[in-house]
């Protein structure tokens, strides 16, 4: 059997990290990619012959490239996971906040997910998955730009799900939404429900290894978002939500 191959963007810290750690365990090839050049090459020292690494800002427009550069590094890719985001309770509205929030899971989410569905449009086949949130779900006063974005992310990959059935392209698509993880994007415990994030990697991975479209991460979050949904939004604008 054939060595597989995961390509992970946002690879230095936090879940990103832990996946990347779950998938040298299980004996993959691993390229990995941030913008911290010393937190990459301390996991790749772990494993030298087994980890390729990229210096990469997905707010940059040369990340494509640099994508591509450890793609052939790697010898290839059968799995890309984009785990690099960013996002901040807003409470004052700051512009600064909500731009750069866009900014980078916006603009930088689209840069890096088309250069991985054109790579496996030229491959023919291929595994896309991204880690968004349950934050999509609904309108978070606290942090409209993070909530809005995770939205956006969502509708993308599933708008791309139906792209590929239309080209007749067996590219499979996977949206990660976890709840709130401990993590340094959470620098706090002032967040209910936090998760392991080793814990929270393991259920990645197991969603991946099952090509499951769509993940909440985890079962509590999944009950906590079916009640969400329900709520109507003229009840949901007046409920003083601020974390």
């Amino acid at each position: 059997m054939s060595v597989k191959r995961v390509v992970i963007i946002g690879a230095t810290s936090g879940i990103g990290l832990e996946v990347a750690k779950g998938y040298l365990k299980a004996g993959w090839q691993v390229g990995i990619a941030g913008r911290r050049e010393e937190e990459l090459e301390k996991l790749r020292r772990t494993a030298p012959g087994q980890v390729c690494a990229q210096v990469l800002d997905v707010t940059h427009e040369d990340a494509p490239y640099l994508l591509k550069q450890l793609i052939d590094e790697l010898g290839g890719m059968d799995l890309f996971l984009l785990s690099s985001g960013i996002g901040k309770q807003n409470l004052s509205l700051t512009p600064d906040i909500e731009l750069q929030t866009a900014a980078t899971n916006v603009e930088g989410f689209i840069r890096m997910v088309t250069a991985a569905y054109h790579y496996f449009e030229q491959q023919g086949h291929g595994h896309l998955a991204v880690i968004s949130s349950i934050a999509g779900t609904k309108g978070l006063g606290s942090a409209p730009a993070y909530s809005a974005t995770k939205r956006f992310q969502n509708t993308y990959i599933e708008a791309l799900d139906q792209l590929a059935h239309i080209n007749r392209l067996p590219i499979v698509f996977t949206d990660i939404r976890p709840g709130f993880v401990a993590t340094p994007l959470l620098k706090d415990d002032k967040y209910p429900l936090l998760m392991n994030v080793s814990a929270v990697a393991a259920h990645i991975i197991n969603a991946l290894n099952k090509k499951k479209r769509t993940v909440i991460i985890d079962r509590r979050y999944q009950v906590l978002v079916f009640f969400w949904r329900l709520i109507p939004k003229w009840l949901w604008v007046k409920l003083p939500v601020k974390n």
